[in-house]
């Protein structure tokens, strides 16, 4: 059959990014406690054209993908992204990778269980000369406000805030740990399912830690860069107050992120991408 997109363009450009989008998808992931946890994902998989190519594979992405989708573990992202610039004789490829991860938590004092889900992503691109690779999590806390408790006669204005933690490349971490260190992070965690009891108990422990924004960065920084485990991380949060029709926002990262040096040449190290992923 006649192969349109191997035909030859004389229009001289060349394009950055082609390929697939909001691509529905299952895949398997490493799991702390339960071994492997089966969840969906958003994909995005994307290579570059040379100015002379009129249009590339899209068959292509699906079938490496589905390839690989039962065990995106990181270094096996790598391997796709790889293999892909391989079979579209690109430069580079890269994708993005969002999937909601779901941990069993207990509750404080009932101890009742439920299941919490957290927004979970990759981001990740493959040349030839190396590899990139960003892991991110989405964390949910409440926040109490230490200006409305310092000038209150009772009470203080509280809110529910997201954290995004982004870490480079580094030595093997769960996404339980990550999320973790950005939990103990706010006022207080958030829970699926609480009791009366819970409810006190999460209401008091969060009046006596007050957090901003600026805290709240502040501390997962601290707790993150104590690993030395990261070349390159960011802790981003977001506040949606409860007395203001706008967000309170913090950001702050671990180093420029554009000075990150490549995991692996184009022959790779994937015998140190094997001990680096969740």
């Amino acid at each position: 059959m006649v192969d349109v997109q191997s035909f030859k363009d004389d229009r001289n450009v060349a394009i950055q990014k082609v390929g697939v989008k909001g691509l529905r998808y299952p895949i398997t992931l490493l799991d702390k406690a339960e071994k492997y946890q089966h969840t969906t994902a958003t994909v995005n998989l994307f290579a570059d054209l040379p100015h002379d190519f009129k249009g590339t594979h899209m068959s292509r992405f699906i079938e490496i993908f589905e390839e690989y989708r039962s065990d995106l573990s990181m270094p096996n992202v790598i391997k796709m992204l790889k293999k892909l610039r391989i079979e579209l004789n690109a430069q580079t490829t890269y994708t993005d990778i969002h999937f909601p991860y779901f941990i069993k938590k207990t509750a404080p004092v009932s101890e009742q269980t439920s299941i919490m889900n957290y927004e979970c992503f990759y981001e990740a691109s493959c040349s030839e000369k190396g590899h990139r690779f960003i892991a991110g999590v989405i964390v949910p806390v409440q926040t109490v406000c230490p200006c409305s408790k310092a000038i209150s006669d009772g009470g203080a204005h509280n809110q529910r805030g997201l954290v995004t933690l982004q870490v480079s490349l580094g030595p093997f971490f769960w996404f339980e740990d990550l999320i973790r260190i950005v939990e103990e992070s706010g006022s207080s965690e958030l829970f699926t399912l609480l009791k009366r009891e819970d409810e006190k108990f999460i209401t008091e422990k969060a009046y006596m830690q007050p957090r901003f924004v600026e805290d709240v960065v502040r501390e997962v920084y601290l707790k993150v860069d104590a690993l030395h485990r990261f070349p390159w991380f960011s802790v981003e949060a977001e506040n949606f107050e409860s007395i203001h029709n706008h967000s309170a926002y913090a950001y702050v990262e671990k180093s420029d992120r554009s000075k990150i040096e490549p995991v692996s040449g184009e022959h790779g190290r994937l015998d140190q991408l094997e001990s680096s992923c969740p």
